[in-house]
């Protein structure tokens, strides 16, 4: 079957966005720039990607500090400004997101700033503490390096306190989450001046998060999707997504990748979704999903599919403040329970 790029044509200008309760709107597809191991591939791959992205007509870019991807993903945004392929940096999305070592009051702010030097930027879109956890502080605070011996209990109203002053100091158009559950965006908001725009979380036919999703839309925070084919090549990888009969057959019937299904699934629930693929062909493919919808009986069948959530074992350690997966999810470790 060929690949369907069902829209991807003429995208520029075109993608569709969700409106936040802070910043500007969010495109609703956006290009991931991790790449595991973290930092592996090379600076040139990077950049040459997202520069072929932006060309395709993505908007939109995450990278984080641990990915090591800053620095690059700002590089091709000078590039793609001097070359015209974008009016200015203002013609794009950009999220970054908090290390560990820096989740400590007095330290968000220095790490901001720091992104934004590596990035050549004056201010993010979107800026995220990347887990509802801290490590001690390193020596270094370039350092990336990852123990889990050294996690412990983050100060989330602290850290919050100073993500909105790095909003209210005009360093990030909007400030958010990742990886937080129900209970501790609800703690969160206890204390919050200025709610999260956004939370980002696992989404996938098998990860279908009903219950944060509707959690979420009742606060007004907007979910946004990673690993939306099951994390395939990441530490929490499953093949179950791309493997799944299931979704082959709707993909084969719908004359469509499976890759484009798991992409259309995700968008019909609303979300934003961050897609990750260093490969020129899939990165237009994965636009596709705009001018075609899934049947009421595709919708049922992934519904009836079973769920887990393959992420974040990696923050769990007996000497820190999570002992199991299931007390870094608050019990909430399917969607729908």
């Amino acid at each position: 079957m060929a690949a369907d790029d069902g829209g991807a044509q003429g995208m520029r200008g075109m993608m569709p966005e969700a409106a936040l309760s802070s910043g500007k709107p969010m495109p609703r597809v956006g290009m991931g720039t991790a790449s595991f191991p973290l930092g592996a591939t090379e600076p040139s791959t990077v950049k040459d990607v997202v520069l072929r992205a932006i060309e395709a007509g993505y908007r939109h870019f995450d990278t984080a500090a641990v990915y090591q991807t800053e620095a690059i993903l700002g590089d091709a945004v000078a590039e793609a400004v001097r070359a015209g392929l974008v009016a200015s940096r203002d013609d794009l999305y950009i999220t970054s997101k908090l290390w560990l070592a820096h989740a400590h009051p007095g330290h968000v702010l220095p790490s901001l700033r720091r992104a934004l030097r590596k990035m050549q930027m004056e201010y993010l879109d979107l800026y995220l503490i990347h887990f509802p956890v801290s490590m001690r502080l390193a020596e270094d605070p370039e350092s990336m390096t990852y123990s889990k011996d050294d996690l412990v209990t983050m100060d989330m109203e602290g850290v919050w306190k100073e993500m909105e002053e790095c909003q209210r100091l005009g360093l990030t158009k909007a400030i958010g989450v990742s990886n937080f559950s129900c209970k501790k965006l609800e703690t969160l908001l206890s204390f919050a001046t200025i709610s999260p725009a956004a939370n980002q979380v696992e989404v996938h036919p098998y990860c279908r998060q009903n219950k944060l999703r509707e959690f979420c839309k009742e606060k007004g925070i907007q979910l946004c999707a990673y690993s939306p084919l099951g994390g395939k090549g990441t530490p929490w990888s499953n093949n179950a997504v791309m493997d799944c009969p299931l979704l082959k057959q709707i993909a084969m019937e719908r004359d469509k990748t499976i890759a484009q299904v798991c992409l259309r699934w995700v968008y019909e629930q609303g979300d934003c979704v961050i897609v990750k693929s260093f490969n020129k062909s899939r990165l237009r493919e994965n636009l596709g999903i705009f001018d075609w919808e899934l049947t009421n009986d595709d919708r049922h069948k992934i519904s009836t599919l079973p769920e887990w959530r393959g992420t974040l074992d990696i923050f769990v350690h007996k000497t820190g403040p999570y002992k199991t997966v299931d007390e870094f999810w608050d019990g909430e470790i399917t969607g729908d329970k």
